[in-house]
């Protein structure tokens, strides 16, 4: 029963756009979920404040990520640098899940930028398996650099 609550309201929070804060990592959000949460929220960037879609983005990236791209500061920098601006702001994506285990995910994800050109990104996915709050939480340890797909007209 719980853990049914917990999902009602995570997918409450996921769909309400006028929500604040940022989700946390819970070990009730599978690795689909996780890079859909980073695509929404990166989707609408600066809603409901500058730069809340990155923020999201760094929440559910692994520990082991965030040491290599952080702090937070330098994670933004490189999200709205040339290799991965055209996530911010995108306009629509795609999913497509291409491997899953119980430990590891990987995804392939298709993105419109706000200039209507396609990117297509591999996006990797593992459950933390460090001691702490993250344990057993699915999160993001690596996204490949953008391929260029053309325009869509």
């Amino acid at each position: 029963m719980k853990s049914k609550i917990l999902f009602i309201l995570i997918t409450f929070f996921y769909f309400n756009s006028s929500f604040a804060d940022v989700l946390k990592p819970s070990v009730n959000i599978d690795p689909k979920q996780v890079v859909l949460i980073q695509l929404k929220a990166l989707m609408k960037n600066d809603s409901p404040y500058k730069d809340r879609g990155i923020e999201q983005t760094w929440e559910f990236a692994h520990p082991n990520n965030q040491r290599m791209t952080g702090p937070l500061d330098r994670f933004k920098r490189m999200l709205k640098g040339a290799s991965y601006s055209m996530l911010i702001d995108h306009k629509e994506n795609t999913v497509t899940e291409i491997y899953k285990s119980s430990t590891m995910a990987t995804y392939e994800v298709v993105v419109l930028d706000k200039d209507k050109q396609y990117f297509k990104f591999k996006w990797k996915v593992e459950k933390n398996n460090k001691e702490g709050n993250l344990l057993d939480c699915w999160l993001t340890t690596a996204v490949s650099q953008p391929i260029p797909m053309g325009s869509s007209i």
